[in-house]
């Protein structure tokens, strides 16, 4: 469904798993992250109604879910700790293209922003088959639908808004490109990682 081209190791669980804290920590991080980038789509591209309307839902969403994974650190006696770079997502950043048309960037940044949600979905699925916390496998379960939502969501508004980029070709660019970085990840306990 989401044509990534190299699937997470069922292992990368048992990583996850082994220090919670943190899982959930880059997670709350990652949450508010997604947040913020639909906030900034909105600032730079306000001139579709459609669209603001889209990104406002998922801004909201994002928070909700950064509060969620917040409200768990809590309830486990945990903490939020800080902030953690996201070098999976530096990468694709630098994917992003930054010539070209106002509309190329847009659509390049709508295709980002579906990459790691359709990252995002993998891993939570890979969470919520393969660890053995049952409270978390069925929140990571609940996301993971979330996230697949956000993501036809991104890709289906560079499709409608696209004038100049063949998005088709762009997204098959997009994910061979992941399916190279991905092979690096996987290995520490981050969403991304």
């Amino acid at each position: 469904m989401l044509g990534l081209k190299l699937l997470t190791d069922p292992r990368w669980a048992d990583i996850a798993e082994r220090n919670l804290e943190e899982i959930l920590t880059d997670h709350a991080w990652c949450e508010q992250k997604a947040a913020t980038n639909a906030i900034t789509m909105i600032a730079y591209n306000s001139e579709h109604d459609e669209f603001i309307q889209e990104m406002s839902d998922i801004a909201i969403e994002e928070m909700q879910h950064f509060k969620m994974v917040v409200e768990i650190i809590q309830k486990r006696g945990y903490t939020l700790g800080r902030e953690r770079k996201d070098d999976y997502v530096g990468q694709l950043m630098k994917f992003c293209r930054k010539d070209g048309s106002r509309n190329m960037a847009f659509i390049d940044r709508l295709l980002f922003a579906a990459m790691i949600e359709a990252r995002s979905c993998e891993r939570f699925r890979v969470l919520s088959l393969n660890i053995n916390d049952e409270e978390l496998s069925k929140f990571y379960h609940d996301l993971m639908v979330s996230e697949a939502n956000h993501y036809t969501t991104f890709l289906n508004f560079a499709r409608k808004l696209s004038t100049d980029v063949d998005v088709d070709k762009r997204w098959k660019e997009w994910l061979d490109f992941e399916g190279n970085l991905i092979q690096s990840y996987g290995n520490k306990e981050a969403i991304h990682g």
